[in-house]
């Protein structure tokens, strides 16, 4: 490989260069382990506005990924990206008590890897009539499953209601048992409850779907989210997997080195970060090496409006 065209790594490129000490030495500095990339730059970090703590913008999400259960080999897969993870500098790890076994994983790799005090920890409960019994029984099972005394954030999952109080929230968060609060949504359906809720309850962190091809949240919700100072974590940065499968056949455009850009991982998520409103993208995965590529979405440059606008276009195009 030329070390001019270093820029045209695809994801599948990425894993056969991540396997191995020879061929990790051949990667991009992005790519590389801790040891070999003391020359790349710092992973950004931006403030969460209610209490100006600094994340790292790239994050891990657990859905499907870490509902591995027993399965030996699959846990292993799922420790190595924790590992990958806090090792390059990433911190926000998200999971839900509806991910299956995704929270139990999740609990033992941070006990059995003693990374819990690296790790800024979220999970989300689904109680819809928001019962406090249910919802404190649901607390309870997610700090057992997680194997923790005390949570970084409690989301509430999936809001529909626009009248929704998160006051059991508030509650847990004053009793000491999670450090912020928040609430997602990954449909448009329920974008105008979401920001309802916004301004009325203006909580610590919002989850929501954001990727260049679904961009509906930029319009209301993501300005709202800014408006009354809430972090906003993005899931689903590569949409539902369409554009991903389009381009990673297709080399990177050279104009994409404009923006420290080494990966369609990178590209995709650097759009995100490229709007001031997100403070961490959170994608999904169990692979170390996918994990380390996510995390260079977030060193070097960020584009711009005009490059961000671009992006959208050659997307578009493809």
């Amino acid at each position: 490989m030329e070390k001019g065209n270093s820029h045209l790594l695809s994801r599948r490129d990425v894993t056969g260069l991540c396997t191995g000490l020879s061929a990790s030495l051949l990667a991009p500095a992005y790519l590389q382990p801790a040891w070999a990339q003391s020359a790349a730059p710092a992973l950004i970090t931006r403030a969460i506005p209610h209490s100006g703590e600094k994340l790292p913008v790239v994050g891990l999400g657990t859905i499907i990924v870490f509902d591995v259960g027993t399965d030996a080999a699959k846990r292993v897969s799922c420790s190595d990206t924790v590992r990958a993870l806090a090792s390059h500098g990433g911190s926000l790890i998200d999971t839900a008590e509806s991910y299956g076994t995704a929270e139990s994983v999740l609990g033992d790799i941070l006990a059995d890897t003693g990374l819990r005090s690296q790790v800024f920890l979220a999970t989300k409960f689904d109680i819809q009539d928001y019962d406090k019994t249910k919802g404190a029984a649901a607390f309870q099972g997610s700090l057992q499953r997680l194997r923790t005394g005390k949570l970084d954030l409690m989301q509430f999952h999936n809001v529909r209601d626009p009248k929704q109080d998160l006051g059991l929230l508030r509650d847990w968060k004053a009793q000491g048992l999670c450090r912020y609060t928040g609430i997602t949504t990954t449909s448009a359906d329920s974008y105008d409850a979401t920001v309802a809720i916004l301004e009325r309850e203006k909580p610590d962190f919002l989850m929501v779907d954001y990727a260049i091809d679904k961009r509906e949240a930029e319009t209301r919700v993501l300005p709202a989210a800014a408006a009354v100072g809430t972090a906003v974590v993005v899931a689903l940065p590569f949409g539902r997997g369409r554009v991903f499968h389009d381009v990673l056949s297709k080399p990177l455009p050279d104009w994409t080195a404009e923006f420290d850009c080494a990966s369609w991982a990178q590209f995709f998520i650097k759009f995100i970060l490229g709007n001031p409103a997100v403070t961490v993208v959170a994608p999904g995965t169990d692979k170390a090496e996918h994990m380390i590529d996510n995390l260079g979405g977030g060193r070097g440059r960020l584009p711009d409006a005009a490059m961000r606008a671009r992006m959208a276009q050659f997307v578009q195009s493809v």
